[in-house]
């Protein structure tokens, strides 16, 4: 069984026992968090319920891994002749959770 979810004005594609990266979550580790399903599906494709936005009574349970930050993206600005330039680096801010059962 497979559902569509939403979370970060992001939409994933999540299966029972999958472990993703989402946007920051402002929840502790270990954490149960609850959302609601744009589109449930079983496995043959079969019997697949898409919802308007989201399908009635489905529910993704999944619990917080950990909340840590993505690798190092360096950002370097340069113009020439000038003698500008400017390097900075980010790290984003990521929450990694577990998806434990989906129910439609």
């Amino acid at each position: 069984m497979f559902a569509i979810i939403q979370t970060g004005g992001k939409q994933y594609l999540v299966e029972e026992g999958q472990t993703l990266k989402v946007e920051k979550l402002e929840k502790a580790d270990g954490e149960k968090i609850e959302f609601e399903a744009l589109l449930v599906s079983d496995d043959e494709g079969k019997d697949t319920k898409v919802g308007t936005p989201f399908v009635p009574n489905a529910k993704v349970a999944a619990s917080v891994v950990e909340t840590a930050k993505g690798p190092k993206i360096t950002i370097i600005k340069y113009k020439p002749k000038s003698k500008y330039r400017r390097k900075t680096g980010h790290r984003q801010p990521y929450t990694a959770i577990k998806i434990e059962k989906i129910t439609a």
